[in-house]
């Protein structure tokens, strides 16, 4: 399909959209059923039978009153009730409506049930879902730690899901059912309210911090030292990237933060104990806590742990990434700004969340109105709701705005385990495994059972490979047990507890100011994110929550830790009244966008050691206070600009250092021109852009990425190496052996994120950098010093632009190359290429790039194409609520060919938002249908 460069189909003459309508429900009819013995006139029932009714009446059993459901031009919902049960029940009947196809695949997900909706292939995939237990764990969560009324709204929740599905066939859901009809007679099962609780399992494993940079830097001590894995992972640069709290301690008689206190020389001078950004503690070792540096281990060892984690990074890759890759890049951007710098004088709030495209969105947006607010009746709150879950997650209510960003926090550990047949070692004691059966039902197939087995620190995901089955005989460590029966690797994570954020979330929804606000985030205990918060009253505040484990000494949670050592276990989870806040800083903004939360020389606790490392967030600071210098004041308009930036960092950094290459090449100083005079801005059109951005790949691959292990580098990319070990350039070029990469694109490192910008910074500057050199290859001579290893990256992006976008530079855009194509996520990826064209949109040409504010981010070492994307952006108006502005990714309809499938994208892409009615008259001026649920 070409790309989506025009207006949105909305806008075009009533008669013309319906012809095309017709059209497309046409070649649905022959993608889905050509060949097949049911006909046209089956296919086109099936697609305009799944379509929601929007106008009249439906009757809904257990409703207390009519419900009103009244959408705008965009097909966006606003539910009018007169009790919080008949509004949630109405929540989930829309939800279903729109987006139930998406709820069941979700459920699947976290229940580790994907292989009896897909067959044998989802297999692998299930059964490692099933070992980490998520389903479980919201089961416990349901019934011992939620309060009455939270299950009271889930409940309702579920009903009104319950009562869509009620008499309906699989036709007439959605059209994925009738595709997957043609292989499996799955019928979708009753809703529950736990259904909806494991969702938050799914949104914690994606934001989980830095589990994969943990696995990368033990996956690096095969080729790298210890001192050059300390390299790739720098510190934060305080000095020039500020944290999102810049004052502040926590106060040692009260044992509480306070916002204002200044911190002590006792914790100035600690700072190994909340070090970010760093591979200090624990780089030395291949496990913390365990004496033998890396290059005491023999080889057998090394390749025993290698395979280990090699194996569980493919086991992640292998896990549908419902919210984005994980990784420093993930992330979001929100920001809030005080009246005193706005042109509205009250508070402007912004935020984008950065997450997996998905088609439709991951979000969808919703206004859950009580008719009067009372105690029958407590909801009057509108924003962006997950499908499958009751509530608002993020948005406003009649008094407070609020926005969420990933705050990074460390909550996961690997321990490597010494395992026997009969458990596991503790101490001196051999523990049982606490084991339990898992039975996977596979559409087409015969079922699998698979045998779960839990450590005192989690579940043995090793258990999860049959690479790993034995491999943990071998351990790179010196002074550990006996290695005869071998090692395991288990999984601590704080979100294997059960806790209260369902809570929290309804807790946010009817807050009235901070006090509420931070009562709220006292129970959001899992995801850990940045709360950003603005009051109608001219507050502005931050809060940083969540279940944070405070680690014994020594141990930082960058590498695997000893289980069997007693001592390496979590002590005790930092205390909410500990945890950093800011109310109504003098600056007069708040900034989170991923990056350190408080300095860490300031602050007695460790949150983790892989934070972003602030480039976004920094560019976002200076864009304010550029705007607010000299009295200036900043509009809604000024948001939404301010999310659209696509300015470069690292461009303006190493950009200077390409124009003084001498090149003699024509061909590749025509490509060279394209960035005199550039402005580093990274706009679809842009053919600097596209050079640079080649380039930047480039140096990454030449001065890292060739020098990573396999297991980092991407799938099917080959090399020729030394087969020894961290060995020097090889004389004679015959010894080099072949190696293949074995990293999906998407995780591949390097990824040229900000922590790349970063270990770049730092050696910019040093000519003659052993990670400037290269050693020669079969076909290539190696580089000695910067210049000569940037003038190869140079030749190497003109020739590769050249096969990608032609022999013309003067006709390259950043856009061709950094494209977006939207996915159903199930079907659209794996269906057949019919199908897929049925289902997926797009591409897009985008502007931005990775680590900007206009986050489109896509991974160096494995190509152009955006694989994570500003999810919604929102600017909050706060008091004056109707002229806030709001956007999603796709539309509301997570049906293919309805009007509302994809019809925010073409706005989307080009940094537009639509208007975002709250208050009674503003929705009523912008309703088109209204649909009438009656008892």
């Amino acid at each position: 399909m070409p790309a989506n460069t025009t207006a949105p189909a909305a806008d075009k003459p009533a008669k013309r959209k319906g012809r095309r309508a017709r059209l497309i429900v046409i070649l649905l009819v022959l993608s889905l059923v050509g060949g097949v013995g049911y006909g046209s006139y089956w296919g086109v029932s099936a697609v305009r039978a799944s379509f929601p009714q929007t106008t009249g009446t439906i009757k809904l059993k257990g409703l207390s009153g009519p419900v009103d459901v009244k959408r705008d031009a965009n097909g966006i919902p606003q539910i009018y009730a007169s009790s919080d049960e008949d509004l949630f029940k109405a929540q989930g009947y829309v939800h279903a409506q729109d987006r139930f196809w998406e709820m069941d695949v979700r459920r699947h997900v976290t229940a580790g049930r994907l292989s009896e909706m897909f067959g044998s292939g989802s297999v692998e995939t299930d059964a490692f879902l099933r070992t980490l237990g998520w389903r479980k764990v919201a089961e416990r969560e349901y019934e011992s730690e939620l309060s009455p009324d939270t299950k009271k709204h889930l409940q309702a929740y579920a009903d009104g899901v319950n009562a869509y599905l009620e008499g309906r066939n699989n036709k007439d859901i959605s059209v994925e059912y009738a595709a997957l009809g043609f292989t499996n007679d799955y019928k979708p099962e009753k809703w529950t309210p736990v259904d909806s609780v494991a969702w938050l399992k799914a949104m914690a494993w994606d934001l989980r911090g830095n589990m994969q940079d943990e696995i990368d830097r033990s996956l690096m001590n095969s080729r790298l030292s210890a001192q050059q894995i300390k390299e790739l992972y720098p510190a934060y640069p305080y000095e020039s990237n500020q944290p999102v709290v810049q004052r502040g301690a926590v106060d040692p008689d009260t044992e509480k933060w306070d916002p204002e206190a200044e911190p002590s020389s006792d914790s100035d001078s600690d700072s190994d104990s909340g070090s970010t950004g760093s591979a200090d503690s624990g780089s030395n070792a291949s496990v913390q806590g365990t004496q033998g540096a890396q290059g005491t281990q023999s080889d057998q060892d090394a390749q025993g742990m290698q395979s280990q984690l090699s194996a569980l990074s493919d086991s992640l890759d292998g896990i549908p990434a419902l919210l984005g890759p994980n990784g420093n890049g993930i992330g979001s951007n929100s920001w809030v700004v005080s009246g005193e710098y706005t042109t509205t004088g009250k508070p402007l709030l912004a935020n984008d969340p950065h997450l997996a495209p998905q088609l439709p969105s991951l979000w969808s947006q919703m206004g859950l109105h009580c008719r009067a607010v009372s105690d029958k009746c407590t909801f009057d709150v509108a924003g962006y709701t997950f499908s499958g879950m009751p509530g608002v997650i993020i948005g406003h209510n009649q008094d407070i705005a609020w926005g969420f960003t990933n705050l990074g926090a460390d909550v996961t550990d690997l321990y490597l385990e010494k395992i026997s047949e009969t458990g596991y070692l503790s101490g001196k004691t051999i523990k049982p495994f606490t084991t339990r059966e898992e039975i996977i039902k596979v559409a087409g197939g015969e079922s699998h059972t698979i045998l779960v087995r839990e450590t005192e620190h989690g579940p043995l995901v090793s258990d999860r490979s049959d690479e790993l089955e034995g491999v943990g005989k071998r351990a790179p460590v010196t002074s550990a047990p006996d290695r005869a029966a071998g090692y395991g690797v288990a999984l601590r994570w704080t979100a294997l507890d059960p806790g209260k954020s369902m809570d929290a979330v309804f807790k946010l929804n009817r807050a009235k100011d901070w006090d509420s606000f931070r009562a709220a985030a006292e129970d959001f205990e899992v995801p850990s994110q940045n709360l950003i918060y603005a009051d109608t009253k001219g507050n502005i505040g931050y809060q940083a929550p969540g279940r944070i484990p405070i680690r014994a000494e020594g141990l930082d949670g960058s590498m695997p830790a000893p289980g069997w050592d007693r001592d390496s276990g979590w002590k005790k989870y930092i205390p909410f009244d500990e945890l950093p806040y800011e109310y109504n800083p003098k600056r007069g903004y708040i900034v989170t966008a991923n990056q350190a939360v408080v300095d860490a020389k300031k602050y007695p606790y460790q949150i983790t050691t892989d934070y972003g490392y602030g480039s976004r967030s920094q560019r976002i600071n200076d864009l304010i206070e550029a705007k607010t210098k000299d009295g200036g004041k900043i509009s809604t308009d000024d948001m939404r600009t301010m999310q659209m930036d696509n300015s470069s960092e690292i461009a303006k950094d190493l950009t200077p250092y390409l124009l003084k290459i001498d090149i003699s090449d024509p061909y590749v100083r025509e490509a060279q021109k394209l960035l005199e005079g550039w402005d580093y801005t990274q706009e679809p059109d842009s053919g600097a852009a596209a050079y640079f951005n080649a380039v930047w790949r480039n140096v990454l691959k030449l001065a890292f990425g060739n020098k990573l292990p396999k297991e980092l580098r991407v799938e099917g990319e080959c090399l020729n190496v030394s087969p020894v070990d961290n060995a020097g350039p090889v004389d004679d070029l015959h010894r080099l052996v072949r190696e293949c990469g074995q990293r999906d694109a998407e995780s591949a490192q390097p990824d040229g994120g900000d922590r790349w910008y970063e270990v770049v910074r730092g050696l910019l500057k040093n000519e003659t950098s052993e990670w400037w050199q290269t050693p020669p290859n079969r076909n290539e001579i190696g580089t000695a010093t910067r210049d000569d290893l940037l003038k190869r990256a140079m030749d190497d992006a003109r020739w590769e632009l050249t096969a990608k976008l032609g022999k013309d530079a003067s006709t390259w855009s950043w856009g061709r190359l950094h494209q977006l194509t939207l996915k159903n996520q199930t079907l659209g990826t794996e269906g057949p290429g019919a199908l897929q064209w049925v289902l997926n949109r797009g591409p897009w040409n985008l502007g931005g790039g990775e680590a900007t504010v206009n986050a489109t981010g896509w991974n160096a070492a494995g190509g152009y194409e955006v694989i994570w994307v500003p999810s919604m952006r929102m600017v909050v108006n706060v008091g004056d609520w109707d002229k806030s502005r709001w956007i999603n990714l796709t539309g509301a309809s997570g049906h293919a060919y309805n009007a509302h499938y994809t019809d925010q994208t073409d706005k989307w892409a080009k940094g537009e938002l639509l208007d975002w009615a709250y208050g009674d008259e503003a929705v009523e001026a912008a309703t088109q249908d209204t649909l009438v649920l009656r008892p």
